[in-house]
């Protein structure tokens, strides 16, 4: 436990100074680069076995911080990847009786999971690094609310071939709890009201969902991979995707809401 917790506060560290310490990408780009690295590395592991991890890598983080500078690509990557996301959806309910989508695919489609997170994180940092840090606290918050309300009530297992230790009551409580988040810094601190505030709210509670959608998926990878952990790079938390399943999934979808609401006028 004691290691979790010192890995912990180090990756909070290293990513807080990354995002706030300067307005320019120098700090920000790397570390979003590094992190391309060993996440697509990581992900050849939950692949069929193939021979060019290596370029696979140079691959996916060449497309990644190219995309970067071509803003106008960067909703099409997002909404590639809900589409990949509602296709996940339909995997995590028949897995494993249908396994068909384990091949070569899952490199494409690693590609535009990875280039639409990355995109979508670089968007809300771009946009007021505090934007980035709320999806961040949004993801953890319920994920902490989830943990303590399947502990207490939890009964219905939500996807018990995928997570055994999900349950419905902890998708609630995991709710809840960040819309209890969202609902306090909407009113108090982004004073929003009206159809706003609830479009807000509904965005908000669609990325929870879509955290524990990407947390499921990549549960359903590893069990049909064969492995406990994506990697070792972090101690007491396995592998970069181990850290940023739920993130895959939640930033693109927070970002092209957050992207509509701000070209309909309704978020500054």
């Amino acid at each position: 436990m004691w290691q979790r917790i010192k890995t912990a506060i180090i990756l909070v560290i290293i990513v807080g100074v990354a995002m706030f310490a300067s307005h320019s990408p120098i700090l920000f780009v790397p570390l979003l680069a590094l992190g391309v690295i060993i996440a697509s590395h990581e992900w050849t592991k939950l692949m069929p076995k193939w021979r060019v991890p290596l370029w696979y890598v140079m691959l996916v983080l060449a497309i990644t911080m190219l995309t970067l500078y071509f803003p106008m690509t960067w909703v099409v990557w997002w909404g590639l990847a809900i589409v990949i996301w509602l296709m996940a959806l339909a995997w995590v309910r028949k897995f494993p009786d249908k396994t068909n989508w384990y091949g070569r695919r899952l490199s494409l489609m690693g590609v535009v999971i990875l280039t639409a997170s990355i995109t979508a994180m670089f968007y809300l940092w771009q946009t007021s690094p505090w934007w980035l840090l709320y999806v961040f606290v949004l993801v953890w918050c319920a994920d902490t609310g989830a943990y303590f309300a399947g502990r207490a009530f939890g009964k219905h297992k939500m996807a018990p071939n995928v997570s055994p230790n999900k349950t419905m009551e902890g998708l609630a409580g995991g709710l809840l709890t960040g819309l209890a988040v969202v609902l306090g810094i909407s009113v108090y601190k982004l004073n929003l009201t009206g159809s706003t505030l609830v479009l807000f709210m509904a965005l908000s509670a669609v990325t929870i969902l879509a955290s524990v959608l990407g947390d499921l998926f990549e549960s359903m990878l590893k069990r049909r991979a064969g492995i406990k952990d994506s990697g070792t790079i972090l101690p007491g938390h396995g592998g970069v995707l181990d850290r940023i399943d739920s993130l895959l999934s939640a930033t693109p979808i927070f970002a092209l809401g957050f992207w509509l609401l701000r070209h309909l006028g309704l978020m500054g």
